[in-house]
């Protein structure tokens, strides 16, 4: 493969970024799937910590529509939280319960969530183009046995790569809309959206969005 080559005259610049790359993926891994994703601790944490942004969307939406007790943990919930059976704990601005990591993705792990899948999605393609540079393809059986696990990973690497791009793209359509994937998905459920005289009360255009998400 290329990085071997490279490796072999001795440029190592290519081959350590790569291998950084890989160790920074599975950093992000760990930090992602292991810290709080923004879990409603009590009932007083919940009323004293609502996020700016549910003050300035409150007014948007009818004043019927209070905080709800969880008929699970029985905290009262803040606008955006949901209930999460397989973590059993409410969780702030939840998007998805991602059995990838097997955590939630919330309100304080999802701007890693999606770090971690652009530094992913940079390994895949990169790793594709190596696998890629490894092949030379011939038509005979000792070609196939000496390639078939390079060729597989090859695939692989096909497959991963096509999962992790259309998930980026769908996280960053919905983050620069300012919704998450369980209010794309149940929009027609939640009682603050189903009443609400917008489609999307948190809406503040793409540019503030994204800003409020990222920073």
């Amino acid at each position: 493969s290329d990085l071997q080559k490279q490796e072999e005259r001795g440029e190592l610049l290519q081959p350590l970024v790569f291998v950084l790359l890989v160790l920074c993926s599975v950093l992000l891994y760990f930090k992602v799937s292991l810290m709080d994703p923004g879990f409603v601790k009590s009932e007083e944490e919940a009323e004293a910590s609502k996020s700016e942004e549910q003050s300035m969307v409150i007014p948007q939406v009818p004043s019927n529509i209070k905080m709800r007790r969880c008929g699970y943990c029985m905290v009262k919930q803040p606008m955006r939280a949901k209930h999460c059976q397989l973590c059993q704990h409410c969780v702030r601005r939840y998007d998805h319960h991602c059995p990838w990591i097997e955590n939630c993705v919330g309100e304080k792990n999802h701007p890693f969530f999606i770090v971690y899948l652009s530094v992913q999605l940079v390994v895949l393609l990169w790793g594709g183009h190596v696998a890629w540079s490894g092949l030379y393809f011939e038509q005979s059986w000792d070609w196939l046995q000496h390639n078939v696990l390079l060729l597989m990973s090859f695939l692989l690497i096909i497959i991963f790569t096509t999962v992790v791009l259309l998930l980026l793209i769908s996280h960053l359509y919905l983050i620069s809309c300012n919704t998450t994937t369980w209010e794309f998905m149940s929009h027609h459920r939640i009682s603050y959206l189903r009443h609400s005289e917008l489609e999307n009360p948190f809406d503040q255009g793409v540019i503030l969005n994204l800003w409020r998400f990222f920073c």
